[in-house]
């Protein structure tokens, strides 16, 4: 069993915790607040994102998928980092953008464009509490959000209801679409 996102994210909470204190010794006391602030967000997430505590409406996503303004700037050294690590990742992986696990039910990563959705204009199920929906393209096509944590799975009764909400939309032929993060 791999590490998870809480271990991770501590991580390089402490080497921007090691990066501000270096700066600052240095005399570099105002271009080494970022880091202090980087640092004390990810220890934040790292903390909330622990297994045994698992918070993952820290980050504000709403049922619509969106981020609310003091969300962005308050988590914004998390969130924009995780979507810069997992283009990267996506990039060095190949690992195709969705799978089609069954007839009609595909499952894969977070859909940063058009050409990463499957075809038919699925029902989407995001997993996901540190993306967004990219309203760009998915306007229109039926969505729920269960915000979980990167590496966490949902909660029972979240999987019970997303279950339930994608039995009605294969009910109307429509294709189905589970995504997470990475896939």
């Amino acid at each position: 069993m791999g590490v998870g996102i809480s271990f991770l994210i501590a991580l390089k909470a402490t080497i921007l915790f090691l990066c501000f204190a270096y700066l600052k010794n240095l005399g570099f006391t105002l271009f080494s607040l970022p880091f202090l602030y980087s640092s004390l967000i990810s220890f934040l997430v790292s903390i909330a994102s622990h297994p045994s505590i698992n918070l993952p409406i820290l980050l504000g996503k709403t049922t619509d998928g969106s981020f609310p303004l003091f969300s962005l700037i308050i988590f914004s050294p998390y969130i924009y980092f995780v979507r810069i690590f997992s283009l990267l990742r996506r990039l060095r992986s190949g690992e195709p953008a969705y799978t089609e696990v069954h007839e009609g039910l595909y499952v894969g990563g977070w859909p940063s464009s058009p050409q990463k959705l499957p075809p038919g204009d699925p029902a989407i199920v995001d997993c996901t509490c540190e993306f967004p929906r990219v309203k760009d393209f998915t306007t229109g096509l039926p969505y729920r959000c269960f915000p979980t944590w990167d590496t966490r799975s949902p909660q029972p009764a979240d999987i019970e209801s997303a279950v339930k909400w994608a039995s009605r939309q294969r009910e109307l032929n429509r294709p189905i679409f589970v995504h997470c993060a990475y896939g």
